[in-house]
């Protein structure tokens, strides 16, 4: 089967889902993080900023900043409850409407009487927004932790401000052990850019629609029309019944993860048009893939389920 992201119609369209503004703890004012990523190339962004008291719950209107080629989608950064290290939960929500009611969250830390994050997350997805668990190797979320937001469609496995700021960018042991329990999640990749170091321009998401508005690409986001990437572009695959074959950019190494230890890898120099064969991958119930440059960029695509 070719993989759902690839089938969609339409085409891709490169942004940024966490990205953050002087209405919270970023440095430049919205307009000017909008007109940056614009200039970058990208075909959108969703300022997040910090959905807290101290910042008088923002939800900023980026309307104004949309044009003919560069659009963009309303959205936070949540915060309430305590995770099990008793530090306050981060979720994004992308797709937010703006009248979005405020939750109990005076600042960074808990405090009684707060909904919880599992709560708080249901209550964005009601509202309508595409919501991924946020950074969790840098949160130092237990596995618990990630059980318990039953609402959230993604896992943001790779944020390229915790990277450079914390060294603690990667979501994957958090996505596969939900995958290893029968969770259907998406992942995705950000910024988290607050351009306070250079945390932008290195992990972003390309979404397949056939519009670049705010509702083709949250649909999109939300049916799993997506590959995430901090280089590598990827054209297409197919999942056959004994190998994938890959269409990307020139990449070094090609691999195909699924249950447990299960991989099966192709290396190469520059390879373009790859077939990887499953191995052990193939006794998984479900398989997603890494392309991997030699620069040691890398995207990835997708977890999909051969067998539905």
């Amino acid at each position: 089967m070719q993989d759902p992201a690839f089938s969609a119609p339409g085409r891709f369209w490169r942004g940024n889902l966490h990205t953050h503004s002087n209405r919270s703890d970023g440095v430049l004012p919205p307009e000017e993080v909008c007109r940056r990523y614009r200039a970058e190339g990208y075909d959108f962004i969703a300022l997040t900023d910090h959905f807290i008291g101290l910042y008088d719950y923002p939800i900023v209107d980026t309307v104004p900043f949309r044009t003919d080629d560069f659009t963009t989608i309303l959205g936070a950064e949540v915060h309430s409850g305590a995770m099990e290290n008793g530090e306050l939960w981060h979720i994004l929500a992308v797709g937010l409407p703006a009248d979005f009611a405020p939750s109990n969250s005076p600042h960074f830390a808990p405090v009684a009487g707060m909904e919880t994050g599992p709560e708080l997350a249901q209550r964005c997805r009601d509202a309508g927004a595409f919501v991924a668990i946020a950074h969790p190797e840098w949160g130092g979320l237990s596995l618990a932790d990630a059980r318990s937001i039953n609402a959230a469609h993604a896992v943001e496995i790779y944020n390229h401000g915790c990277q450079v700021g914390a060294d603690r960018a990667e979501g994957f042991w958090h996505l596969d052990r939900l995958l290893e329990e029968g969770c259907k999640l998406t992942l995705c990749a950000t910024d988290d850019a607050h351009f306070s170091e250079p945390d932008h321009f290195g992990g972003w998401t390309m979404v397949k629609a056939e519009e670049n508005t705010p509702e083709a690409l949250l649909a999109a986001l939300k049916a799993g029309h997506m590959y995430a990437s901090t280089g590598p572009k990827i054209h297409d695959v197919i999942w056959g019944d004994c190998a994938a074959k890959v269409r990307c950019s020139p990449a070094a190494n090609v691999i195909v993860q699924g249950r447990g230890s299960a991989t099966s890898a192709v290396h190469g120099n520059g390879v373009s048009d790859i077939e990887v064969p499953y191995g052990r991958v193939a006794e998984s119930d479900w398989m997603r893939l890494t392309v991997i440059d030699a620069a040691g960029k890398r995207a990835w695509t997708n977890p999909v389920w051969p067998n539905g």
